[in-house]
């Protein structure tokens, strides 16, 4: 229920007023989350350093260290794993904790045990990670004609910072861990303006060239060699409901895109439709069907249409 518009009686500190109502249930109910079992919320700075140390150890020289030689590497790779791992096992066990809804209290030994569990499968998959993300780089650099080497997309290029919070989201969703991927993919989202959802499933040496702009949605699946530019949209055509009108979750409604395709700044691809192996989409070009193998997709000319006497 909404509380009715009031004003402080005249006199009375308006800090303490204020207080009250914003304390009172009715303002509260819809916007406050209560920890269960005393366990707080996912922590972005927590997580902020996750990606830190896990950036460190997936690109060496890059980031944390940077006197890091190969002498020295098993202390410096170790010593961030275990950080990581210790950070990464305390999120997870937030993140499973912000959607529990038993009223156990106490402590949840199958939750700490769950998020270790989670947290070694996830470290398991780190070569197969780095070994993605290097084809993404190598990717970035053959693709754009103004960067000069792989580590330069590393160390610079924003797909490539959109990317290595995706992979690893992606690869957390893949292992139902819960609220982190998203938060993981939504760090980068502010900070680079690309929005891709964990759950999408990208194939290999995939590159963004600039980048701001672009989305990517939960159901999209893009296969390997595909190029995107700033402002593409792969996003969903319609949303249905349920019989009380409530949305739909988890269909699939986004794009599927083939091996070797490159999509054009400012396109907007939409709907679960394949865009075919090799193909082409033009800038600005809204799609809604399916794109053949090959095809290349552009907007037609602009026609010239005479204004009189303020028809056309």
């Amino acid at each position: 229920m909404t509380m009715p518009p009031q004003r402080p009686e005249e006199g009375r500190d308006v800090l303490a007023w204020v207080t009250e109502r914003l304390c009172d249930p009715r303002s509260y109910e819809k916007v406050y989350h209560r920890p269960l079992h005393d366990e707080p919320m996912p922590s972005v700075a927590a997580l902020s350093e996750f990606m830190e140390r896990l950036r460190a150890v997936l690109f060496p020289g890059y980031f944390g260290n940077s006197n890091v030689t190969p002498e020295s590497m098993p202390y410096h790779v170790g010593a961030s794993l275990f950080e990581a791992a210790r950070l990464l096992t305390d999120q997870i066990r937030r993140g499973y904790c912000f959607f529990c809804r038993l009223d156990r209290g106490g402590e949840c030994q199958d939750c700490d045990e769950r998020a270790r569990g989670l947290a070694e499968q996830f470290l398991r998959a780190l070569p197969r990670l780095r070994d993605q993300l290097a084809e993404d780089a190598a990717a970035a650099y053959e693709g754009d004609p103004s960067s000069r080497s792989p580590g330069e997309a590393i160390f610079c290029f924003p797909s490539l910072l959109a990317l290595t919070h995706y992979r690893v989201a992606h690869e957390l969703h893949v292992l139902g861990v819960d609220l982190v991927p998203r938060i993981l993919t939504e760090m980068a989202h502010a900070k680079t303006g690309i929005d891709i959802h964990p759950g999408a499933v990208i194939g290999r040496r995939f590159f963004i060239d600039h980048g701001t702009g672009t989305v990517i949605g939960e159901t999209c699946v893009i296969g390997d060699n595909v190029r995107l530019y700033q402002g593409v949209t792969l996003g969903a055509k319609s949303f249905p409901k349920d019989g009380e009108g409530k949305l739909v979750k988890g269909i699939p409604r986004h794009p599927v895109v083939e091996d070797d395709v490159v999509v054009y700044s400012g396109a907007t691809v939409l709907g679960r439709i394949t865009v075919g192996r090799g193909a082409v989409i033009g800038g600005n070009v809204w799609v809604t069907r399916d794109v053949p193998p090959g095809a290349n997709i552009a907007q037609h000319r602009p026609v010239g249409v005479p204004l009189i006497d303020g028809g056309g």
